[in-house]
């Protein structure tokens, strides 16, 4: 039976060795209603919408995100328009630059990220003749120049690990740029445990792979956490990466994760909705993997 409604989306990983109890977890969120489907670039995010196509029937979903430099833009048009038709419909292409250590590991020249993703969208829909009606292209965002871009040339915009007290400030100074319809999501490294110090020991793991990259502390210093930001590098700087969660303070951390009893993470997802993002429920689990922390967010709301 369908759950409330404001429910979040969800995002799943195609994890090797796990893809198929993968799919049917994601078959039991569309019939339990959840609205949308985030799918991160981890263990193969176009073979894993491929196959959501057709396993489920009403969720929406998306990839959160398919770095821009995994495929050439007509290769990428003409998957993205073959699971846009396969699908009904119900399927978002969201891109990037993604950051820059996996880009060096690819040995990819990158050059400037507005300029490479206007390029890249604008060789999609030039393909888009032959390749059949593409579906809507959001772009990973966070701060306002590419905010302003994804305003102009796509149809909507992905953050992660985004600031809720920072979100409505930069919302604002966009505000006559959304059109009808332009969907604004946000990736939420998510933890339900009554244990709250416990949950959040799970997302300072998660959140260590994201203070390391510049790009992410320059928009923390801008969403206030000078303080913060200014320990994680001077702990990088000393070669005591093993300490990056000393520097996470708590009212950081609950900021851009949500931790905690079930309530306290309604809550907190609720809070997203609220400032006009949805936001998608990263699982991770202080008892299980990916499925029993799908599970207990599913559970969170039955």
């Amino acid at each position: 039976m369908p759950l409330e409604d404001n429910l979040p989306a969800v995002s799943v990983v195609a994890t090797p060795t796990k893809r198929g109890a993968i799919l049917e977890l994601a078959s039991l969120l569309d019939q339990c209603g959840f609205p949308a489907l985030a799918c991160p670039s981890l263990g193969g995010t176009l073979g894993l919408c491929t196959s959501l196509a057709h396993c489920t029937r009403d969720i929406r979903y998306f990839t959160s995100i398919q770095p821009i430099y995994y495929n050439h833009p007509v290769e990428a048009a003409n998957t993205a328009a073959h699971i846009h038709e396969v699908s009904g419909g119900r399927f978002g292409f969201g891109i990037g630059v993604s950051h820059g250590p996996v880009v060096a590991r690819l040995g990819v020249q990158a050059g400037k990220p507005l300029t490479d993703i206007g390029k890249y969208v604008d060789a999609m829909k030039k393909q888009e003749q032959f390749s059949g009606q593409l579906p809507p292209i959001y772009l990973a965002t966070m701060r306002d120049k590419m905010l302003s871009l994804a305003t102009r040339i796509a149809e909507g915009a992905i953050w992660a690990n985004a600031s809720l007290r920072h979100m409505p400030t930069q919302l604002a100074r966009h505000d006559g740029e959304f059109r009808d319809g332009f969907m604004r999501t946000n990736m939420i490294p998510t933890v339900i445990d009554d244990d709250i110090e416990a949950a959040r020991a799970i997302n300072r793991k998660t959140m260590r792979g994201y203070v390391v990259l510049p790009n992410y502390r320059n928009y923390w210093r801008e969403a206030g956490y000078v303080e913060e930001m200014d320990a994680v590098e001077n702990l990088i700087a000393e070669g005591r990466r093993d300490e990056l969660a000393s520097a996470m303070s708590n009212a950081w951390l609950d900021d851009c994760t949500l931790s905690g009893p079930v309530g306290k993470v309604r809550d907190g997802l609720a809070s997203w909705f609220e400032a006009g993002i949805m936001p998608v429920a990263v699982m991770s689990s202080t008892s299980g993997g990916q499925a029993h922390a799908i599970r207990q967010l599913i559970d969170a709301y039955s």
